[in-house]
């Protein structure tokens, strides 16, 4: 299936007991949701989602580096998101560390602490973007999913 094509596409999991559904325009994942029915006409077949059941089977660290994600939020948050995707499968970090992190911020600013939990409890896509990996945060994903991604992690 060619990656370019826009759509909405979803399929359900048995792992998380929710469908995966994927917003994707121009080659890039606009979003990630987790809702009990998928949206009417979702296509069930895309590489990305093969990527995402990939990392859900358990069977291989799936990095996601190739999978671009179309990120229409504020500079700043930006900034700490791409610097989420870049925690390695598996580990965990706190979110002083996270901003100590991304470049910019200090964590001993209560203001940027603040934007870090606002980034990663607004982030468009999660498990490409893993906000899971924040042990002491927030995640855009449902608690029971993120929970579920955390313990696939052995997190």
């Amino acid at each position: 299936m060619d990656e370019e094509v826009a759509g909405i596409y979803a399929r359900e999991s048995s792992y998380l007991d929710r469908y995966v559904q994927i917003g994707v325009a121009s080659g890039r994942v606009l979003s990630v949701s987790f809702p009990e029915q998928s949206a009417d006409g979702a296509d069930s077949e895309h590489p990305i989602l093969e990527e995402i059941f990939e990392y859900l089977e358990g069977l291989e660290e799936v990095p996601f580096e190739d999978v671009q994600v179309g990120l229409t939020v504020p500079t700043d948050q930006r900034a700490v998101l791409e610097t989420v995707r870049t925690i390695p499968y598996g580990e965990n970090v706190g979110v002083t560390a996270l901003a100590r992190m991304t470049p910019e911020l200090d964590p001993e600013e209560d203001e940027d602490l603040i934007l870090v939990r606002t980034a990663l409890d607004e982030n468009p896509a999660p498990i490409l973007i893993p906000d899971h990996r924040i042990r002491d945060a927030p995640s855009a994903a449902p608690p029971a999913i993120e929970q579920k991604l955390r313990s696939l992690e052995g997190l």
